[in-house]
């Protein structure tokens, strides 16, 4: 079994996702076709990874954003 960290650099070196970025200081990363549609009203939906840093972290997150744990289909929550 590969490690999280392995698993996410081949996911970035096989070009199946972006680099990590930080959302609130970089921006939401998109194309000029889904930035158009976001600013004329429309809802182009963007997925997005948060890598936790500690179980901690992941606990205060999702109590905080239900949608992690709505959209949660992986694990044994």
């Amino acid at each position: 079994m590969v490690s999280f960290d392995e698993w996410l650099k081949q996911g970035i070196e096989l070009g199946f996702c972006g680099p990590p970025v930080c959302d609130t200081h970089d921006g939401t990363p998109m194309t000029l076709m889904e930035n158009n549609e976001l600013f004329n009203g429309g809802e182009p939906c963007i997925h997005v990874m948060r890598p936790y840093q500690s179980p901690l972290d992941k606990e205060q997150v999702e109590a905080f954003h239900p949608p992690s744990t709505w959209r949660d289909t992986w694990s044994n929550q």
